[in-house]
């Protein structure tokens, strides 16, 4: 074990630990423990867009007298109620990931959407009753997925070190689109090789049977360090980051000493439900919550606009059999995932601020160059997918660094229901895209609706963008704690100013009876 060295600085206050966890956790080397951490909780965006690309690929099936015989209608709500799952999850569990922790969340939120998604394969007859059964399985599901979105970005925020941080958390929300591909290749060969009636359940079972061996790998995460800290279990907490660097020091990394002048005053966490959040948006942080609102409610009014009605687009303007059309998908997907994929990096160094919002400017300039040349006629189906690919490239990785934001800007006692609310909010906002969207597409006889639709997505973009560019944090290489105070941050002691401790704390452990 690393000891940490230099002045110890004032004994702490009664009451108070100094805690130097934060900065142990921000110096440690990228190691296996990461690698298995981001691949146990970031395939839960995998699931996600398997899930819903198989929701709309199997749609049309479940019309079908062989199969469910539900109208269009009813096949539609289907989407609607897992998205009402993910808003009711992510506000439930996202008060519970803030009050429980983090382990006990990821683990239970990813129960919840396995059993969900597993009982809507079971689904077996007709009629109002197995309906009412179908749905309330893609509610379940739902909002297994939606707390997870809590859970799962403040563990890895926690626990990944600052430099790394960013590029993290855009590939983890970015492999939603890895789900979106393998949801469609599978469905397309399911619907070619099984009958329908087989193929559409086999199809709901696939997140379910990828999801329980990842299961077994996260059972073995540890909880987060810095909210054990932060939460008054000081014991646990040193336990907790000893593991951690235990396995980094086996994989053959050499530790650095950690300075023990970084340290954070740490009293035990206040009860923190949404009563404190609301003032901490409206009092604390109003720039802040303009900022996290902005960004996700304008990347989700545009993704939902045009992710849903894509395959419309295609069908309508451009003749595209509707056989064909998911196969566009593959192509814009990929787009979309390796956005985040490759532009993650220039978040941690480029900066958050130039990189967010130039994403979302070039993202809302680009779709009105596009806008001009649908309404032109000069676009194919295979130009018009090329130009989204390069336009969502873009937006994907400001969308993913969108989550991010929120999950950084605001304290730790908070984070799970600050992702949760500014979750939901876009969700309700960007819900009403698709009908928009639609209703402009019509019949596919009159381009304008659509050209001045897709003049709206692209101001909206430009909004996010300059929103970001004038309220963004620049909080590259920054440790959370200096971000965002913690609300259990003890004020410094006699002899110690606040300009001499830094302003959001957080470090690695001195070892000591005051120390953690």
């Amino acid at each position: 074990m690393t000891e940490p060295h230099g002045h110890p600085g004032p004994a702490a206050p009664p009451g108070a630990v100094r805690s130097l966890i934060p900065a142990r956790i921000d110096r440690l080397p990228w190691s296996g423990f990461h690698t298995r951490m981001v691949v146990a909780l970031g395939v839960a965006w995998i699931l996600d867009g398997l899930e819903i690309t198989v929701a709309g690929a199997v749609a049309a099936v479940l019309t079908r007298e062989d199969t469910l015989r539900l109208s269009s209608g009813e096949a539609g709500l289907i989407a609607t109620v897992y998205l009402v799952g993910q808003v009711a999850g992510a506000l439930f569990f996202g008060r519970l990931a803030d009050r429980l922790g983090r382990r006990r969340l990821f683990l239970l939120t990813f129960g919840v959407y396995l059993f969900g998604s597993g009982l809507t394969a079971l689904t077996l007859g007709q009629g109002t009753g197995w309906y009412a059964f179908l749905c309330f399985t893609r509610f379940l599901a739902g909002t297994g997925i939606g707390g997870e979105y809590s859970a799962i970005n403040s563990a890895i925020q926690e626990m990944v070190p600052a430099r790394h941080r960013g590029r993290v958390d855009l590939l983890v929300n970015g492999t939603y689109w890895a789900g979106a591909i393998l949801g469609t290749v599978a469905e397309l060969w399911l619907l070619q090789v099984l009958a329908d009636r087989l193929a559409w359940r086999v199809g709901f079972l696939l997140g379910p049977l990828l999801g329980l061996a990842v299961f077994l790998i996260r059972r073995h995460l540890p909880e987060s360090p810095r909210w054990l800290a932060m939460h008054g279990r000081q014991a646990e907490a040193e336990e907790a980051i000893a593991r951690i660097e235990s396995e980094v020091e086996r994989a053959g990394h050499v530790l650095a000493p950690v300075d023990a002048g970084k340290a954070i005053l740490l009293t035990e966490a206040p009860r923190a439900g949404y009563p404190t959040l609301l003032r901490l948006l409206f009092k604390r942080y109003p720039g802040r919550s303009v900022l996290g609102s902005t960004l996700l409610i304008t990347q989700s009014f545009l993704y939902n606009s045009i992710f849903f009605t894509y395959t419309l687009v295609l069908t309508k303007f451009y003749g595209v059999h509707e056989n064909r059309a998911p196969l566009y998908l593959i192509a814009f997907a990929a787009g979309n995932l390796l956005g985040p994929v490759l532009l993650g990096p220039l978040f941690d160094t480029v900066g958050r601020r130039r990189m967010i919002s130039g994403t979302y400017l070039f993202s809302g300039c680009a779709l009105a160059v596009t806008a001009a040349l649908f309404q032109a006629d000069l676009l194919t189906a295979a130009s018009q997918t090329a130009a989204w690919c390069v336009i969502f490239f873009f937006a994907s990785a400001g969308a993913s660094a969108g989550y991010l934001t929120v999950g950084e800007i605001f304290p730790l006692e908070v984070r799970g229901q600050a992702i949760a609310v500014f979750f939901a909010l876009a969700q309700c906002v960007g819900a009403a895209g698709p009908y928009l969207y639609g209703r402009l597409i019509g019949d596919g006889s009159d381009r304008t609706l659509l050209f001045l639709g897709y003049l709206l997505g692209a101001a909206v973009m430009v909004i996010g963008g300059l929103t970001e560019h004038f309220l963004g944090i620049d909080a590259e290489g920054r440790s959370l704690e200096e971000i965002a105070t913690p609300l259990s941050a003890a004020p410094p002691p006699p002899g110690e100013t606040a300009r001499e401790r830094p302003e959001a704390t957080g470090g690695p452990n001195s070892r000591g009876p005051a120390s953690v």
